[in-house]
C-alpha cells in the first residue's frame, strides 16, 4: 500500500466514495443526509484537492487502485483564549466498502498523525456522528479521546 497526497487523477474514485460515506450518514440521519448524493461537486473537490490547507491523503494499492482517502483541514489558532497551535481536523476518512477490515484506515490514520506531527500540529480531531458505533469503536482503537460533545434538539 502507498499513502500520499490525492491527485487529479483520484477524483472519480474519491467522487465514488464519497458516495458510499454519505449513505453510511444517510442512514444514520436521513433527516439530514441523501443517499446516493455526494459532499462536494465535481469543481469543489478539484479544488479541494488542490489546496494545501485542505489536504487529501490517498492510500493506493499495489495496482494504484484507490482503497480510501483522508480529508484533512488545517486550523490554525491565533491564541485569543488559547495558546496559539495547530490543529489537523479530519474531515473524512473513508475505506472503500468493499476492503474494508483489512487495515487500511489505521494505515491512512497512522500516516496522517505521522504527517501532523512532522508538521508541528499540536492535535488531531474530528467528528463522529451519534449511532455511527463503527466509526466511533474504529477512532478510540486509534487511541482518540472525546474532546467535546456537540448537541442539538431538531425542531
Amino acid at each position: 500500500m502507498k499513502i500520499d497526497r490525492a491527485t487529479k487523477k483520484d477524483q472519480p474514485d474519491i467522487e465514488r466514495l464519497l458516495e458510499q460515506v454519505c449513505k453510511v450518514h444517510a442512514d444514520i440521519r436521513p433527516d439530514l443526509f441523501i443517499a446516493g448524493n455526494r459532499k462536494y461537486t465535481e469543481e469543489e473537490l478539484a479544488e479541494i484537492i488542490a489546496d494545501d490547507s485542505r489536504p487529501i491523503f490517498a492510500a493506493h494499492d499495489e495496482d494504484g487502485v484507490l482503497m480510501g482517502y483522508c480529508f484533512t483541514v488545517v486550523e490554525e489558532h491565533k491564541g485569543f483564549n488559547e495558546p496559539p497551535h495547530k490543529t489537523l481536523y479530519i474531515d473524512d476518512l473513508c475505506v472503500d466498502e468493499n476492503i474494508r477490515g483489512k487495515h487500511v484506515g489505521k494505515a491512512l490514520y497512522d500516516f496522517v498523525k505521522v504527517w501532523a506531527k512532522e508538521n508541528g500540529f499540536y492535535n488531531i480531531t474530528l467528528h463522529v456522528w451519534e449511532h455511527n458505533e463503527k466509526a466511533k469503536s474504529f477512532y478510540d482503537a486509534m487511541g482518540m479521546k472525546i474532546q467535546l460533545y456537540g448537541m442539538e434538539e431538531v425542531l
